[in-house]
């Protein structure tokens, strides 16, 4: 039982570092969220977890065991993603602010959150790099961790934008542009931790 709050835990937490990121998909919570509500937010996470979902199972169906003979490579790969994506937020925490509203990409919010997601660039990267190797690391252990660690990713999905939606749907008294940096910063900083460990198990 241990072993299950700690993974979902960890995958909550690398979840959120990604899920914080200023991009498309926050734009289209705030959006939504101004003419739906706090409940657009759960909504826009739905949309982008159908995405992940099935970037999920292509990962399980395709690239588990076509990475097998690389899990080194791929660990110091997702390593330096890591570190990367760490100074990255770390610096772009210093003047993050929640989005404006702007144009929406959709009135639908699940529609918003799946095509937000996919017009994404670091989306795709983060994927590419962090995501996948997280998933192969986790199919090591069995299909059920690799589950679980999605699980708690969504977990701080669903948690972030539901924040936001709550957020501009009580006029920004939830979460100012102050708490959003130092949370922001926080999550640069733990990226780049756990990015000097994971290169370690290269």
């Amino acid at each position: 039982m241990d072993g299950v709050l700690e993974i979902l835990i960890f995958a909550f937490t690398i979840g959120l570092t990604g899920a914080l990121a200023p991009g498309p998909t926050l734009v289209a919570t705030v959006n939504t969220s101004l003419k739906g509500g706090w409940i657009a937010g759960p909504k826009v996470a739905a949309g982008h977890a159908v995405i992940e979902a099935f970037i999920f199972l292509l990962i399980v169906m395709g690239l588990a065991q076509a990475a097998q003979s690389y899990s080194s490579a791929i660990a110091f790969i997702g390593g330096l993603a890591l570190i990367v994506f760490g100074i990255l937020t770390l610096l772009g925490s210093r003047e993050a602010t929640i989005a404006r509203p702007q144009e929406d990409v959709s009135s639908n919010p699940y529609i918003a959150g799946m095509l937000t997601s996919l017009a994404n660039p670091y989306f795709w990267i983060w994927w590419l790099s962090i995501g996948s190797a997280l998933v192969l690391e986790g199919l090591e252990g069995g299909l059920l961790l690799a589950v679980l660690f999605m699980i708690g990713h969504w977990g701080a999905d669903f948690g972030w934008y539901t924040l936001i939606s709550t957020s501009m749907d009580r006029g920004r008294t939830v979460l100012s542009d102050g708490n959003y940096r130092r949370v922001l910063a926080a999550c640069g900083i733990f990226l780049m931790v756990f990015g000097a460990y994971y290169l370690t198990k290269a």
